[in-house]
């Protein structure tokens, strides 16, 4: 767990903005990259996306590449990266990663709802429906 940047509500409603204009697109601009990369910009991180980035280009393909990384499903990957997770993900706060179970895969939060990259671009889900929330 790093601190967070100074504004970094800023910050995080810019990467935001920017997913929102940005297509989906595997290896590059999916879940957890969208994800990963607002954790670095909110506190200044390392950027753990350069493990997975550019190496895939299909939701097969990010499968194998996970697989590679030592990482049998989000969740791992999630633990791996992160530590363990909130002992309940309504204790996320903004800013924080979850993974859903929507098929949303790893978003963030932003207060009762989470948004992440999904094919059909940025979406919002009821916090609720994520399974796991990580402190950034």
């Amino acid at each position: 767990m790093r601190p967070r940047v100074d504004h970094w509500e800023r910050l995080l409603a810019a990467a935001i903005d920017t997913a929102r204009a940005k297509p989906f697109v595997w290896g590059l601009h999916d879940c957890p990259t969208f994800a990963f990369e607002t954790r670095m910009i909110l506190t200044g991180g390392e950027d753990v996306a350069t493990l997975w980035r550019g190496r895939y280009t299909t939701a097969l393909g990010g499968a194998r590449v996970m697989r590679r990384l030592g990482w049998a499903s989000l969740e791992d990957m999630g633990r791996a990266l992160l530590g363990e997770p909130r002992p309940g993900v309504l204790l996320a706060q903004r800013g924080d990663i979850v993974l859903a179970d929507t098929g949303l895969g790893f978003g963030v939060c932003t207060g009762a709802q989470a948004v992440g990259m999904a094919p059909e671009g940025l979406v919002t889900v009821p916090l609720t429906s994520c399974r796991f929330a990580w402190h950034i």
